[in-house]
């Protein structure tokens, strides 16, 4: 057996970068992470080698320091254009260093100045009520020597573009440069392509389409225009750093309209595959906008996964039907020609579920998520739609009658994050529950972290992501994801005098109110954001939306501070006994919700305060949350303890949140009572769920926080709807956005808000990573890490990982003959202490992998009900 002593240098990353070519960060942030396998080992110094050119010397760094996350750029600030070598070896406490790891980074264009091209567009007026038709735009130049050295082209679009180089698709990205706050920030993106680039003429091409830009957007039909009335592409070429100036032209093509929520027409009897041939005509110029270009560090919209069908069949009326087994985001892809041709058009309509046999579009509401390919011209081999996505499980096919399964595949649309978190455990619903969050969260990371894929929506509802950014960020690698999105959030909240819109980016189609919850997403999720990355420019950045939200956008009560007693909240959003058409009127007080939520956001950002040294804000906020906690109770808790309102969200906001009154006001003995009445209360409602948006993903933590950890395995296990597993047991393949979004009959929920693709729910996720499977963060990044498996229910093995910043850090468990064996992995530079059930001490260990075993037994389970008339429990509720 080979004993490692040192481990490697597996990654390095600039600021949080996916891809270090053309960044927008002059001294960009340096991390690397280590491989797993080697004990005890610890950084203490690092060293750092920058080749800038073949002319300039090579520059060597040596920092004594432990850290290897986001550590400062050494050197001179990058230019504009500039390429680095950059090579990073590390020293251990014992003086061993690893081996050298390398890699390059190069500045995108960094100052306004370096930008020398125009927005162009296509000749004629875009009509302004109507969808825009995408159109092409080519360029041609001439090389006179094939030895250049590099080549790059800078691209963006007012909409979606797809670009070209001598016919060849550049790059991977799709319905680029993605969704942002338009009129303050526009992406641009940086491809090398140096290799398509030939001795003699060149053309360079590109599809525009109207995208989110000037599409329809919202619910009720919707609205265009929304950040501008005329979309166009900016593309500078450059050779060897000079740029490219020759005239545009423009033509139209085979797609003949195309919107994100409508779908695509593709015409194969219009030629354009050949940007050389086809009527071009002078293009026109727009004025250059107002906003920030930036090179975006969200990674770019790409197919991220194929999905092949599993089942073909006809419905009663005679339609054919696809089911791809998994509902997605995403497009079709045609892999083979019809063999035959009966009609003049293939209609492709998508839906998620079927409703009485049929294809179940009325959760789509205006969406018409469709699809048409005109016949008549060349093959559809090889067709996808280019500026539009869907959200489907279900294909309806027509005009195609002998399509096989081999004839289509679905391709998975998502901002291509990289896959950092996974669970698995020996219970096979609760597995497929965390599967079905994870695809919720692919479906709805397409270029924002929206609500859903599918309907007449697809929004940045703020809400959404602040109860889901734990979980997301240990699915994925949020780091640049969620930190673009909450520059947008800034921007838009800025524009509100600091209210924090319901969506972002804001479409301007919705009042602009303040919502608990919703606008608490501009404290929340950059505290999740520096809890999972360690990233504490993020929160010196987004501080001033923190305090705009606190000092201006809470509409409060001039009394007490709360919130006023005339807003009208969202609050327990979705909660199961919420009317259909209502579902803000569920069981817990609107407003005991957004004060306790106040309560929260007012604490979270005086301790962000500490974290950035704003030490007079620190105190303001840590006065005022004590102010609001003694308001709050004086508002809804009696001098017994009882609770206004007493539901399962309630008591979980108060027990999870730490929300007590300060010590001159305290009586009872709070905590004990409100967990006791807590399980009283789960276990009077059988253990099915009764909450919302804002209780869900906190119940089950707040249990086993409070000594109810077989009350919070017997909710998880619960088959009976609402549950989460009463879904999984009906078929699906995602979270859904209501307990019952599918009735037990098979039909659709009544209620216009019913999606069968929402990752809010699953935030029950984090429960299954950090209390089954024992894992969380004990500091900021990842540095030091707590490993506390709590096994119950009729769980008897878990394993969860999660790669960190540092490397990747996981726990493995299973229960046999009597005792709890456990597997650590710790990556290198990072210490752990591993609290193990039955186990009195701590234990505080450094890197490598170590096994325990201890005597253990599952607790007695399930436990007893608190209303002995009880029905008896569904045998299959202890499936494994």
């Amino acid at each position: 057996m080979t004993i490692i002593t040192q481990p490697r240098i597996e990654k390095i990353t600039f600021e949080h970068y996916a891809d270090p070519l053309g960044i927008d960060t002059p001294s960009p942030r340096i991390s690397w992470q280590f491989s797993n396998g080697v004990k005890d080992w610890e950084q203490s110094e690092y060293e750092m080698t920058l080749f800038k050119d073949h002319a300039s010397p090579s520059e060597i760094f040596s920092v004594q320091s432990s850290e290897s996350v986001l550590v400062p750029w050494p050197a001179a600030p990058l230019s504009s254009r500039q390429r680095v070598t950059v090579t990073v070896r590390a020293r251990s406490k014992n003086g061993s260093w690893t081996e050298r790891a390398e890699s390059v980074v190069e500045a995108g264009l960094l100052d306004k100045q370096d930008w020398t091209s125009d927005f162009v567009t296509c000749s004629i007026d875009q009509p302004l009520d109507k969808s825009k038709r995408p159109f092409r735009l080519r360029q041609s130049f001439t090389v006179p020597s094939s030895l250049l050295s590099r080549a790059r082209l800078y691209v963006t679009a007012l909409g979606v573009y797809e670009s070209y180089l001598n016919g060849v698709r550049i790059g991977e990205n799709v319905l680029a440069p993605g969704w942002t706050s338009y009129k303050s920030r526009l992406s641009y993106q940086t491809y090398d392509v140096t290799h398509l680039v030939k001795e003699g003429t060149n053309v360079i091409g590109a599809w525009v389409g109207e995208g989110w830009y000037a599409g329809v957007l919202g619910y009720q039909g919707g609205q265009r225009n929304i950040f501008g009335d005329r979309i166009g592409l900016m593309a500078q070429l450059e050779i060897d750093g000079t740029p490219v100036q020759t005239q545009w032209e423009w033509s139209y093509g085979s797609i003949t309209s195309s919107g994100i929520y409508a779908g695509e027409t593709y015409d194969t009897n219009q030629e354009d595959l050949d940007f050389n041939k086809g009527d071009w005509t002078p293009s026109k110029t727009l004025p250059f906008p107002s906003c920030k270009l930036f090179a975006s560090q969200s990674p770019p919209i790409r197919v991220v996964k194929a999905v092949k069908p599993v089942n073909i069949f006809s419905t009663p009326s005679g339609k054919t039907i696809i089911d791809f087994g998994q509902n997605l985001g995403g497009v079709i892809k045609v892999l083979n020609n019809p063999a035959k041709r009966e009609n003049s058009e293939i209609v492709i309509r998508h839906a998620e579920v079927m409703e009485n046999e049929e294809l179940g579009t009325r959760p789509l509401r205006y969406a018409e998520a469709t699809d048409r390919i005109v016949l008549g011209g060349r093959s559809i081999a090889g067709w996808s739609p280019k500026f539009t996505f869907h959200g489907f499980r279900y294909v309806e096919i027509t005009g195609w009658s002998d399509v096989r399964l081999q004839d289509i595949e679905a391709s998975v649309l998502q901002s291509s994050m990289d896959r950092v978190g996974d669970f698995e455990c020996s219970h096979a619903l609760i597995n497929k529950l965390h599967e079905n969050a994870v695809w919720s969260t692919m479906g709805n990371t397409i270029g924002i972290p929206s609500d859903c894929p599918q309907r007449d929506e697809r929004l940045g509802w703020t809400g959404d992501v602040c109860v889901f950014s734990p979980t997301m960020s240990y699915l994925f690698d949020t780091s640049g994801f969620l930190s673009e999105w909450l520059q947008d959030l800034w921007q838009d909240q800025h524009k509100l005098d600091g209210v924090v819109p319901i969506f972002v980016p804001d479409t301007g189609t919705d009042v602009s109110t303040p919502e608990a919850i919703w606008g608490d997403a501009s404290v929340i999720v950059p505290r999740d954001l520096y809890t999972a990355h360690g990233d504490l420019d993020i929160l010196r950045r987004q501080f001033d939306s923190v305090q705009m939200w606190l000092d201006r956008g809470v509409k409060r009560d001039r009394l007490t501070g709360l919130w006023s007693r005339e807003a009208d909240q969202l609050g327990d959003w979705l909660a199961p006994k919420a009317p259909p058409e209502t579902p803000n009127m569920g069981p817990t007080d609107n407003l005991l919700v957004a004060d306790a939520w106040l309560v929260h956001s007012t604490k979270e950002a005086a301790k962000i305060a500490k974290k950035i040294n704003r030490k007079p804000e620190a105190e303001k906020y840590e006065q005022q949350a004590t102010v609001l906690a003694d308001a709050l109770y004086d508002e809804y808790v009696t001098r017994s303890g009882r609770l206004v309102s007493e539901t399962q969200t309630a008591l979980c906001l108060l027990l999870h949140l730490n929300i007590y009154p300060s010590p001159s006001k305290c009586r009872p003995n709070y905590q004990a009572l409100f967990s006791e009445r807590l399980a009283t209360s789960v276990s009077k409602a059988n253990w099915l769920i009764d909450t919302g948006f804002a209780g869900t993903p906190i119940v089950l933590p707040t249990l086993a926080d409070n000594g109810h950890l077989s009350h919070a395995y017997r909710m998880l296990q619960a088959t009976e709807c609402p549950s989460w597993l009463s879904p999984v047991l009906l078929g699906a393949t995602t979270i859904w956005e209501r307990w019952d979004s599918m009735l037990a009959d098979g039909t659709i929920n009544p209620g216009e808000m019913t999606s069968f693709n929402h990752y809010a729910l699953g935030s029950v996720a984090t429960f299954m990573h950090e209390y089954i499977g024992g894992l969380r963060s004990l500091s900021p990044g990842w540095k030091e890490i707590l490993i506390k498996p709590q096994p119950g229910g009729t769980v008897t093995s878990a394993r969860t990982s999660h790669i960190s910043p540092y490397g990747k850090v996981s726990v493995e468990w299973s229960i046999k003959d009597g005792s709890l064996e456990v597997s650590v992995d710790v990556p290198p530079n990072c210490t752990a202490q591993v609290e193990l059930p039955g186990k009195s001490d701590i234990e505080r260990v450094g890197s490598g992998q170590r096994n325990y075993t201890v005597p253990y037994a599952l607790p007695d389970f399930p436990p007893p009900s608190y209303i002995p008339h009880f029905a008896p429990v569904r045998p299959d509720v202890w499936a494994a």
